[in-house]
């Protein structure tokens, strides 16, 4: 096992650094892409299907390596394949992109950080397995979280890969379709960051804290309803 570990941890940083040693990352930025749009475009309308299958690899690889460059990605695919066509494409490769850096962040670290920490991981699983979906659906609706750093930290806990999958899947989809969408408005786009207004972060926020508001007035509800119950068996 430490053996299979220390080969996918090479194999990884291998892989990282051949993209800066190459720079390679430079076609992953929004400069170069928005430089690239016509002769992209040109090659979409003559190959759609390698196009599509080479930038859902990309994009995945991308998100799996925690490498910069998921989001300009997200605003080339909405200028090249349309709104819908990229939603649906950027919205699974980067779901599986985040399950393998979630499950590579598991094998590798996971072991040595429970030992090292185990108490206080033992307290965060515990948070976890109460309200794991509807947290991490939260930290997923928030952009000012690094999804890369949800995609590892999440690796730490005992979230099942199902559950992170599709309250990941879920959960980015409402950014995923605000930087397609910019994507048709690639040429005025100045940078990633332009794109995320505080209003924006705000909406996202709310939208993922009222989950949580709902899911602890129930409880809340049931708790009181419980309490009046007993209270009216004593008094009987």
């Amino acid at each position: 096992m430490k053996r299979k570990k220390i080969i996918i941890l090479i194999s990884i940083v291998g892989l990282i650094v051949a993209v800066k040693m190459f720079h390679l990352d430079q076609y992953l930025t929004l400069s170069y892409l928005k430089g690239s749009l016509d002769s992209l475009k040109s090659l979409y309308a003559n190959h759609r299907f390698m196009v599509i299958t080479g930038y859902f690899l990309i994009y995945v690889l991308t998100t799996s390596l925690s490498l910069p460059g998921a989001s300009p990605l997200g605003i080339a695919g909405g200028a090249l394949f349309g709104f819908w066509t990229a939603t649906i494409v950027v919205s699974f490769a980067s779901t599986i992109g985040a399950t393998l850096a979630c499950l590579v962040s598991r094998f590798l670290l996971r072991d040595w950080i429970q030992n090292k920490f185990g108490e206080k991981i033992a307290k965060v699983n515990k948070g976890i397995e109460k309200e794991g979906a509807f947290y991490l659906f939260t930290l997923r609706l928030i952009p000012i979280f690094p999804f890369w750093l949800i995609n590892l930290a999440m690796g730490l806990t005992k979230m099942s890969f199902f559950k992170f999958y599709w309250v990941s899947q879920i959960g980015m989809l409402p950014g995923t379709m605000v930087f397609v969408n910019a994507g048709k408005e690639l040429a005025k786009i100045e940078s990633v960051k332009g794109i995320l207004s505080p209003g924006l972060i705000i909406s996202f926020a709310l939208i993922g804290i009222f989950p949580i508001m709902i899911k602890k007035l129930i409880a809340l509800y049931r708790s009181r309803m419980k309490k009046s119950s007993g209270d009216a068996g004593n008094i009987s």
